[in-house]
């Protein structure tokens, strides 16, 4: 199996993943192969013990989508290999290698007999940002939503907490004028509630957004919503929820390659339900099979599974 360095984010599930700290270290122990366990409670430091790890090398991260978002640029600097142990109030990035809900020693142990497979990876570009995401990047009214998570109660995770940060974002519903331009090809003009790009099938602590996308095609999914008022966007949240909205007709998804989108307003953004900050023009492009990981389901496909 070779060795093993584990990656702890104390601050991961409200603080809960930090008391799995000396249980993870006594399973470390008792590796026939070598482990190496560390916690790194801020992001520059785990940065850097991961840039200094030798390429190639298998790193358990134990966090959940935020974390892995914050970590991606050092896991693909040095073609690192990802076990992913959630603990996150997200998890879609757990959910697409099916081991959400799983529990953190079953997450390794099962990761550990797993073969490494490419997972795609999408990457965000501004005037002046560069970023990597796994799991989606959101722009518009689903970015707003995911500021308001972010900075919603403590006590409520997962997709509870979504659903509060939603109808909070609803008592002032905005929508922007966008351009948008698939593969060279103009897939939308005018007023558009949000643009998401989804590699995972599910965004939002398991929205199924888009079913279908897959994490291994070289391809990243655009999930545009077009004109809709506050009545239209109530209706449309349980067809979401139940994966009945894609045959709305102000609902649109395409696979594509690279996408471009330009507004005369501001765009929230958000990687991986991180907000990044706000833009008038963006780029997208995918880098296929850029990341190797370990998962538990064939293709990466989305699984439900009790939560």
């Amino acid at each position: 199996m070779g060795a093993l360095f584990i990656l702890i984010n104390p601050h991961a599930a409200g603080g809960r993943a930090a008391k799995l700290e000396p249980a993870i270290r006594a399973w470390a122990a008792g590796r026939t192969e070598p482990a190496v366990v560390q916690v790194a409670p801020r992001i520059p430091d785990a940065l850097d013990w991961l840039r200094g790890l030798p390429n190639g090398s298998s790193v358990a991260l134990v966090g959940g989508d935020g974390t892995l978002n914050q970590m991606l640029p050092a896991l693909l600097d040095n073609d690192l290999c990802l076990t992913l142990v959630p603990q996150g109030s997200g998890n879609d990035v757990a959910r697409a290698l099916g081991v959400a809900g799983l529990h953190w020693r079953e997450a390794l142990e099962r990761s550990e007999r797993a073969s490494a497979h490419p997972m795609d990876v999408g990457w965000l570009r501004t005037g002046t940002l560069e970023r990597p995401f796994l799991s989606s990047l959101t722009v518009g009214f689903d970015s707003a939503v995911g500021y308001k998570a972010l900075h919603g109660p403590r006590w409520l995770r997962g997709l509870p907490r979504y659903l509060l940060a939603t109808f909070r974002e609803l008592s002032a519903l905005q929508t922007w004028d966008m351009q948008i331009t698939l593969d060279g090809q103009a897939l939308q003009q005018g007023t558009t509630l949000f643009a998401s790009t989804l590699n995972t099938p599910t965004y939002g602590s398991g929205m199924p957004a888009v079913p279908h996308a897959r994490t291994d095609d070289g391809l990243l999914d655009v999930l545009v919503a077009g004109r809709f008022n506050v009545a239209q966007t109530l209706v449309m949240l349980p067809r979401l929820l139940m994966a009945r909205h894609l045959s709305h007709p102000r609902v649109t998804t395409r696979p594509f390659q690279s996408m471009t989108i330009a507004s005369p307003q501001a765009l929230p953004l958000a990687t991986d339900g991180e907000y990044v900050g706000e833009a008038t023009s963006l780029a997208v492009q995918v880098a296929p099979g850029a990341l190797r990981v370990k998962h538990l389901e064939a293709h990466g496909r989305h699984t439900a599974k009790a939560q």
